[in-house]
């Protein structure tokens, strides 16, 4: 089976989660302190897909019809 993530995306969230535990990471519009250890993994895939790492694409919130 193929990796789903590439080494970048994980240097990424790790990046990201160790920001949130120190109290620095900070979303994105609103600015606001992140706490939620599930949302600093998510901002750290997002800024590896902005760099271009190997990272699936976002679920789109809406099913089909």
């Amino acid at each position: 089976m193929a990796r789903k993530y590439g080494k970048k995306a994980s240097e990424e969230v790790e990046k990201a989660v160790r920001k949130q535990k120190k109290g620095a990471l900070k979303s994105g519009k609103s600015g606001k302190k992140v706490t939620s250890s599930k949302q600093a993994v998510a901002i750290g895939l997002s800024e590896a897909r902005k760099k271009g790492a190997k990272v699936p694409k976002k679920k789109s919130s809406r099913k089909k019809e």
